[in-house]
Order: C-alpha cells, then structure tokens, then sequence
C-alpha cells in the first residue's frame, strides 16, 4: 500500500498556467484522505513553490532545488545540501566564460546579476508553453510574475559569495541554444566531482552537490516516517526526477515526460495538461499498485 506520494511541480503537477488543476488537487485530497502523505519534489524554491500550493489549498511538506533543502509542512527547514563554495565559485567562472546566463539558489534566497536576460529567458520558456503568446504578450506576463517572486540582482555573485557567507544549493543555467551550447558545458561540470548536472528543460542544466538530489531526500523522508521504499510513489517528466523515480517502488512518468524518464518508471500516466497525475495518484490508490 502507498503511504507517501512525492510529486514534480513543473510539466507534472502543474498545468500550462503553472496552476494545479481542481483534478489533481481532488486526486491529492482523496490520497490524504487514504491516509497518504503527499509531499512536492521540484527544482524550486519554497517562495516559487508556494503559490500555486496554496492556491489549490494545499499545504505538505517539500523537497526543494533539487533535493538541496527539505522543509516540514510548516516551512521549518529540516536540513540543507550546499555545494562547497570554492567549487560553486569554479563553476561560475566556466559559465561566464561560455557567456551562458546563470541564477544561484542560496540559503538566504536567489540572486541573478542580469534581470532583463532572467525576463527574456522566462518569456521564452512562457512562450514554448503558451504559443499564442506574442512575444510582447509573453514578456508583460513574465514580469508580472516574476514581481512577485523575489530575487536579489547584484553586479558579482562570486564576489557575494566571499563576502556574505552564502551557502549555495543550486546553480541553475540557461541558454535558448540548449543542448548545442550547454552539453558540453555540462559535461565539463560533471568531471569537477562532488556536484550532480541534471536538467529540467530542453534549454537548462541544474548544479547541485551529488548529495543534493530528489531521490535521496524522498529516500530520507521516506525513513523518517518509518516508510518502506516500496510504500513510496514519485511522478516526474525531466531528467531531475530521475533519482526518485528509479528508487521508488511505485513511479510514475508523465505523458510528456522525457524518453529517458519513461525507460526507468514502472507506469505512464497522462499528461500535465490532462491531470496526469490525479490520474496516478487515484490509479496507485484504487488498483492498489
């Protein structure tokens, strides 16, 4: 029987709104009501993850920026994985050297050193979703979004690093050439040791410590709770959920999941824009998977 269900946010949980459906929010109160936790696993930060939990009147427990901090229900933070500084600085310079735009999630919040690239990039990503969208359209909605989401923008985030003892969790990348440009990027990052590159789009990689994954904070608030791995359910789409996909006894991938993801889950389910996972959650539940 499931007992705890760990669930992607974005091109998972949430629709092209980057809303969660009354189907999905249904579904995650009929597993509560079974006695599961429900908890989200995303490349987020609380601030980013909140809103649209609470929208649907959902309040759980998150695994956020990859797996680099877990909070209880109550936003207390139970533990945090950062990437060694001298590393993270090392990182950076590569990225400036390959003029690739980069944003770093830190324990006292997130900081960008170019707002107008953070709006354009954004509005490209909001553009893909929505293909209406002119691309004057896109970027008004981007920066009201984004107004409410806060991020620090200073001119040296390396020399911040020096000066205010941040802890860096993630190290996220961003370039419209993806793949062409970022591949070997990542690939160079991936040698330096001790830090996992993992994306969540076609158009990013993600940094963070190797120890600083979904699987491995699921797996470890699986085992607070006294929970079996095989009592456990993870629903994801991208590369980034692949750690808690493979160690889950029950996952899920999304209809528009990644092709690699679909290899390792053990079910597929519908799409994010078709409530996939309300689909899942109520599929693992009744059918007891």
């Amino acid at each position: 029987m499931i007992k705890l269900i760990a669930s992607d946010m974005d091109g998972t949980l949430l629709d092209s709104q980057m809303q969660i459906s009354e189907e999905n929010a249904s579904a995650i109160r009929y597993a509560i009501s079974k006695g599961v936790e429900f908890m989200v696993a995303t490349g987020r930060n609380r601030q980013e993850a909140l809103p649209s939990l609470e929208a649907a009147g959902i309040e759980c427990a998150m695994i956020n920026l990859n797996g680099a901090q877990v909070f209880d229900k109550d936003g207390n933070s139970l533990f945090t994985v950062p990437i060694e500084t001298a590393k993270a600085k090392t990182i950076l310079h590569l990225l400036k050297e390959h003029q690739i735009y980069y944003e770093v999630a830190t324990n006292k919040g997130l900081y960008s050193e170019n707002q107008a690239q953070r709006i354009e990039n954004f509005a490209t990503h909001l553009a893909e979703l929505m293909p209406h969208l002119t691309n004057k359209m896109a970027i008004a909605m981007t920066s009201a979004r984004l107004e409410f989401l806060p991020v620090n923008y200073v001119e040296d985030i390396p020399e911040l690093l020096d000066k205010d003892s941040l802890e860096v969790l993630k190290i996220i990348c961003i370039d419209p050439k993806g793949p062409e440009v970022l591949g070997p990027v990542a690939a160079a990052i991936d040698g330096f040791g001790e830090v996992v590159v993992t994306s969540s789009g076609e158009n990013n990689i993600e940094i963070n410590h190797r120890d600083a994954q979904k699987g491995i904070a699921v797996a470890h608030v699986a085992k607070e709770r006294g929970i079996d791995l095989a009592e456990v359910m993870t629903i994801g789409d991208n590369l980034n959920d692949v750690s808690m996909i493979q160690m889950a006894g029950v996952s899920f991938a999304m209809g528009n999941a990644a092709l690699e993801l679909k290899d390792y889950a053990r079910y597929l389910t519908d799409t994010n824009l078709e409530s996939g996972v309300g689909t899942a959650i109520r599929r693992a539940i009744d059918e007891n998977l």
